[in-house]
């Protein structure tokens, strides 16, 4: 990481690629201390094009060091843009866009999509837009109905795309019409696209895999409670992981992480 930092120091757009996003916490010093400091810490511009890129989340029985979701752990850290695409993002130009920002760019990636065919087009009963977000990057949203208004807006991103299409096709059949927001970018938030769709459906459930607690969910909510109150007809509900390690059996790993069913009980709590 360190040796990233310098290259891109010295004019390059080095791609620092770490294993597991768990390993993280070994480069935060080099990250955290350094990298996003040098662009305010002298007396004339200095641009700092580096690209952190790291697969994160569970679903593949690697056990407690392998298989978290720590990027709370980066989010509110000045000078670090944190981006996460979806199964409904074009990776390839997202990386691209990432490479060509003179800023550190955090890309994170879930380890689940690799294997995932992208949804980019309208397909399955599901209708696909993209609206641009100040960071440069996009928000892809996601609908299972084609006119009217939603019954609920779902607020997620990264890996718990891959639920999208089932989950909405289900709610589909129950007649629920359901509209889901996908920020590219976790930081900076695109908090006015994020009221806006809310804005329309009056109702919200912001999900993430990561454990539950001090988490981008929480910050979500702060801001749709803050721009929408008194609009909102039920408290913005929230799903995310147990607060626990990941534990290495796979049917333990289920119970921790985030699913569709947590999903779906909490899109029929606030639809109540």
């Amino acid at each position: 990481m360190g040796l990233g930092v310098g290259a891109a120091l010295q004019g390059l757009r080095p791609i620092v690629e770490v294993m597991f996003g768990d390993f993280l916490t070994l480069a935060c010093d080099q990250i955290v201390n350094h990298a996003v400091k040098y662009q305010q810490m002298y007396g004339c511009p200095v641009e700092v094009p580096l690209v952190i890129r790291t697969p994160m989340g569970g679903g593949r029985g690697y056990g407690p060091t392998h298989s978290q979701s720590i990027e709370k752990l980066f989010l509110g850290v000045p000078g670090l843009c944190v981006v996460s695409p979806s199964l409904f993002h074009d990776t390839g130009r997202m990386l691209r866009q990432a490479v060509h920002r003179r800023r550190v760019v955090l890309f994170l990636e879930h380890k689940l999509l690799y294997p995932e065919r992208l949804i980019l087009e309208p397909a399955n009963g599901l209708w696909h837009d993209t609206m641009p977000e100040a960071s440069g990057f996009s928000t892809a949203i996601v609908r299972n109905y084609r006119d009217s208004a939603p019954d609920v807006t779902l607020i997620c991103y990264g890996g718990i795309s891959r639920m999208v299409p089932q989950l909405l096709s289900d709610l589909a059949r129950e007649e629920i019409r359901v509209e889901v927001c996908l920020p590219a970018g976790l930081q900076p938030l695109p908090v006015a696209t994020m009221v806006s769709l809310v804005r329309r459906s009056k109702r919200a459930v912001v999900i993430e895999e990561g454990t539950a607690g001090y988490d981008w969910g929480a910050e979500v909510s702060s801001q749709l409670h803050k721009h929408l109150w008194g609009v909102l007809e039920r408290p913005v509900a929230r799903v995310s992981s147990l607060p626990t390690v990941v534990p290495t059996s796979r049917e333990a790993e289920k119970r921790t992480l985030v699913s569709s069913e947590t999903i779906g009980a909490a899109i029929l709590e606030v639809l109540q």
